[in-house]
């Protein structure tokens, strides 16, 4: 009976690890957000998608590295130093995505709160909506 406490116990700790806000993220409004403007010009802009939902539309110049390949390839495409806006598709990826990154010094984490309109290889507006 007290294995069942402990597993419990930390069934319940790992969950409340997951669902706590990570303090480096600022949520975005998708009215406020639009990749064009002056102030998103130097975000990188992070899909972490996999690979052929990225390729069916994506948002053109931001980098693709899904949530299982982050945490051994983020040196090469990011640097700490920079503001990156995490894309993926649900809160909880871009939760564990953000708590990666704040733990390998990441400060300026953003992700858009709302829906956006996806952009597809020819850099037309698709009809696809993505919500968050």
């Amino acid at each position: 009976m007290t294995l069942v406490y402990i597993a419990a116990t930390v069934g319940i700790l790992w969950l409340i690890t997951q669902l706590w806000p990570v303090s480096s993220l600022t949520y975005v409004n998708s009215k406020d957000w639009d990749p064009s403007q002056k102030r998103w010009s130097n975000v990188r802009m992070l899909d972490i998608r996999d690979s052929s939902e990225y390729w069916q539309d994506h948002i053109p110049g931001s980098i693709n590295i899904s949530i299982g390949r982050l945490s051994a390839v983020w040196m090469k495409e990011l640097s700490p130093d920079q503001e990156v806006m995490i894309f993926s598709r649900n809160w909880l990826s871009r939760q564990k995505a953000a708590r990666i990154l704040a733990r390998r010094g990441f400060r300026q984490l953003y992700a858009v709160k709302g829906c956006y309109f996806a952009i597809n290889r020819k850099g037309e507006s698709s009809e696809h909506k993505h919500c968050y």
